[in-house]
């Protein structure tokens, strides 16, 4: 059995997967901007309500779960379909460049 693999095939697949990784690049860094600001509007408003006295805040335990949120995510394995999805030479090239330039320039 043999695969024929011609030149313009993996140059549309490298194609496609960049455009679409610049799009998914883009819209991650504008997401993470949006939460960003609605983490750090959340902490002010904790600082204002506690300062008036109108709440007490646990900021021990507020610290404690994000970094416990990172521990898991840094131990975590990727998802089977990721895996999938990165043995595919051609266009997973072509995502990450095109995510790297989206996420830089988004």
């Amino acid at each position: 059995m043999t695969v024929e693999i011609g030149i313009e095939q993996l140059g549309r697949e490298f194609g496609v997967g960049a455009v679409v990784g610049a799009i998914v690049g883009f819209a991650t860094k504008k997401i993470a901007k949006l939460i960003a600001v609605i983490i750090g509007i959340e902490i002010v408003l904790f600082r204002l309500l506690e300062s008036r006295g109108i709440i007490q805040v646990n900021w021990d335990r507020i610290e404690g779960s994000f970094l416990g949120a990172s521990d898991v995510a840094m131990g975590a394995s990727p998802p089977s379909w990721l895996v999938s999805i990165a043995s595919t030479l051609s266009i997973g090239a072509g995502f990450v460049g095109g995510f790297i330039l989206g996420f830089k320039y988004g």
